[in-house]
């Protein structure tokens, strides 16, 4: 079930206001680049590079991610490990809030999420 209009709104402000202050300079961006998407009950962050074959396309590389259970009302943290499939995050898999959620990216104790 996905968030509400409202929901989505709220999520889209906090989430943009973090990947603004996480972005690099503009004269890097072509290079490196942090995005985000909304999909269903999740949230996802992920750099974008230029591919190192065909330099003209981008790919994205996933960051972080947090998936609401609205039972529960919880967020669900993931991060991507080497085998590519996202794993619940150790320290804190699970918070109140996406701003908590957006809080444990930023922290990164482990070298999860920004390495």
């Amino acid at each position: 079930m996905a968030f509400s209009e409202l929901e989505r709104k709220r999520i889209e402000k906090v989430v943009d206001a973090y990947v603004e202050k996480r972005r690099p300079p503009l004269h890097i961006r072509p290079e490196l680049d942090i995005g985000y998407r909304l999909r269903g009950q999740s949230v996802e962050i992920f750099e974008i590079r230029p591919m190192w074959n065909k330099p003209d396309e981008t790919m994205e590389h996933p960051v972080a991610k947090a998936k609401f259970v609205k039972t529960q009302a919880v967020w669900n943290i993931y991060w991507m490990r080497a085998v590519l499939k996202w794993h619940s995050y150790p320290p804190v898999p699970a918070v109140g809030t996406v701003e908590k959620f957006l809080e444990n990216v930023d922290a990164d104790p482990r070298g999860c999420f920004w390495g």
